[in-house]
């Protein structure tokens, strides 16, 4: 392990192009979850996976689901077919929550295309008739999966990550409240941290990046950096600011034209802002749009879980879990364990023999476990599906710390043994 060194992560803000994909990929999602609940079809049967492209006033919606009864219509033959009406609403929805009402994008004048169809009679074979040779359904695809915790920040997050996503969330809360100057920023924006690490810890930071839109087409970096810069220094909180630290705040001059009507957004681009900024491994699937039979997204769930509650429980200080899935087939097939040399007094096939003994990482177990069966997506597409506060609701319900006492004692006991 480097003991000194710079290191950086970016986020980006809600009104991202690809943001915007996410959070209507979601809502989509949610919808789903939702309508199942409210006319009684089993939660467990969802399966959605939605993709979205966005650019100027237009967006498509397509993909593949199956979907509860409200959710559909007759055709003109007498047969069912996907009903556009409620998926357009829950999009307009996310873009007016966004802040989007410019000419080139507009909550309510954008075209929106639904162009969901049934899920592949293949693959849903593969995930629902596991079931009946293993007991548990299979996974939705393969791959792997990575989930990471460390002591940098209170939610055991990677510095640059934690606070990239700070400083836009604030600025975002800010606008939306719609107090003073900051009201006139857009939606869209970056965020850039570059950490100075002494001794492996985060000292300073040494750059900080920015690029927001401004609704006033007469401001230019001066006047952006003096209305943005109380915000930045709040999100930094007493991480200090070098005192020759670089500001690039609008380096370009100026940003007016931004989200959907500058650059067209899809889902799933933004894979390593959603995750830890770089900073650990990245299986390379994507979040948004997915169910929870979908390893992409569940699996990265209970790995951040299992990490975050190895960390919690003071058994390293820093964690990278791997877990790898085959379409079709239920449990894993592989758990790997690196702590990074900061075990406390345990290896990693202790923490794997640990893992395996408390919590069923098949998708099922994942789903029960976390409780994943519910809207509870929308919110997690912008600022990090990690780091966050578990809520009420059961959103983020991975981030919870309830498996720490369970990992020490079979800790023990395996050094008993």
């Amino acid at each position: 392990m480097r003991a000194n060194y710079l290191f950086t992560s970016e986020s980006v803000a809600e009104g991202h192009p690809d943001k915007v994909c996410d959070r209507i990929s979601d809502e989509i999602v949610d919808l789903v979850y939702r309508e199942a609940a409210k006319t009684g079809i089993n939660p467990w049967g969802v399966r959605i996976a939605c993709e979205t492209l966005a650019t100027t006033n237009r967006v498509v919606i397509a993909g593949e689901v199956r979907l509860p009864p409200s959710l559909m219509k007759k055709d003109k033959d007498g047969k069912d077919v996907i009903n556009p009406s409620k998926f357009k609403a829950a999009a307009r929805r996310a873009i007016k929550d966004i802040g989007y009402e410019q000419d080139g994008f507009h909550w309510k004048k954008a075209r929106i295309d639904v162009l969901l169809h049934s899920q592949s009679a293949d693959i849903a074979q593969g995930v629902d008739n596991a079931a009946d040779q293993q007991g548990d359904e299979g996974a939705g695809d393969q791959g792997i999966m990575f989930g990471y915790a460390c002591r940098e920040t209170p939610d055991l997050m990677p510095a640059p990550i934690y606070y990239s996503h700070k400083i836009l969330q604030l600025l975002a809360t800010a606008r939306k409240k719609g107090d003073g100057e900051v009201a006139k920023l857009g939606p869209d924006a970056k965020s850039q941290v570059t950490v100075r690490y002494v001794d492996g810890k985060p000292h300073e930071v040494t750059s900080i990046v920015l690029s927001t839109q401004h609704l006033d087409d007469s401001w230019d970096s001066k006047k952006v950096r003096a209305v943005v810069e109380p915000y930045i220094r709040e999100a930094l909180g007493d991480l200090k600011i070098a005192a020759d630290c670089n500001w690039y705040i609008n380096p370009t001059g100026k940003f007016v034209i931004g989200g959907p009507d500058g650059d067209a957004g899809l889902t799933g681009r933004k894979i390593i802002v959603d995750t830890y900024g770089g900073a650990a491994p990245h299986g390379g699937g994507a979040f948004s749009g997915k169910d929870t039979t979908k390893v992409d997204r569940s699996a990265a769930y209970a790995a951040r879980y299992l990490a975050k509650n190895v960390v919690a429980a003071a058994l390293a200080d820093r964690c990278t879990i791997q877990l790898s899935y085959a379409i079709g087939v239920a449990q894993p097939l592989s758990i790997y364990v690196d702590l990074h040399g900061t075990g406390k007094g345990v290896s990693e096939d202790q923490i794997e023999a640990a893992i395996r003994k408390n919590m069923d990482l098949s998708p099922t177990g994942i789903r029960r476990h976390l409780d994943l069966n519910k809207p509870i997506y929308a919110k997690t597409s912008a600022y990090g599906h990690f780091g966050r506060k578990a809520g009420r609701d059961g959103s983020f319900s991975w981030e919870r710390t309830d498996l720490v006492k369970a990992l020490k004692e079979a800790v023990k006991t395996r050094e008993a043994a």
